[in-house]
């Protein structure tokens, strides 16, 4: 009888350790897939990312410069061309202001001018404002033609 009760009582501790083994492994499939490594993103070495971006930087810097470049040209046309408005606005504006009937250096029957000297200093003062507007006004003009002079030969066109 010590044999049978040694035999069963080994018989017992067996199933409890496959029971307890069981428990321990029945998860074991999921585990292992989670586990499992899967190589998402390629590893690429510091030399070649180097060289990588060494050629994207060639590749976009002349073209960045030349955008640029010519933005500034734009810039420096629309410039000339607020200038040129300025002037013009200004000569506009001092046709306008000129309320003043031109004046005639024929002396009226009496012989005497109708205009008095200061009316007439005043005509002379607006006459000349825009003749300094004209003046002003073909320098830009001028300065724009030799602008597209140079650039015409410097580009061939």
């Amino acid at each position: 009888m010590g044999c049978v009760a040694s035999l069963q009582g080994c018989s017992r501790l067996l199933d409890s350790s496959i029971s307890i083994l069981h428990d321990g492994v029945r998860d074991f499939p999921r585990t292992k897939q989670v586990l499992r490594t899967e190589r998402h993103f390629e590893l690429t070495s510091e030399p070649a990312l180097r060289k990588a971006q060494n050629a994207i930087t060639e590749e976009i810097v002349p073209e960045v410069d030349h955008l640029l470049r010519r933005v500034e040209q734009q810039l420096a046309k629309m410039e000339r061309r607020e200038k040129g408005l300025i002037a013009k606005v200004e000569l506009q504006e001092g046709r306008i202001n000129q309320t003043a009937p031109k004046f005639s250096d024929k002396p009226t029957r009496s012989g005497v001018s109708e205009i008095s000297p200061t009316e007439q200093l005043k005509m002379l003062k607006n006459k000349r404002e825009r003749l300094e507007h004209t003046i002003e006004r073909l320098s830009l003009q001028t300065t724009h033609k030799e602008r597209q002079l140079r650039m015409s030969m410097n580009y061939g066109v």
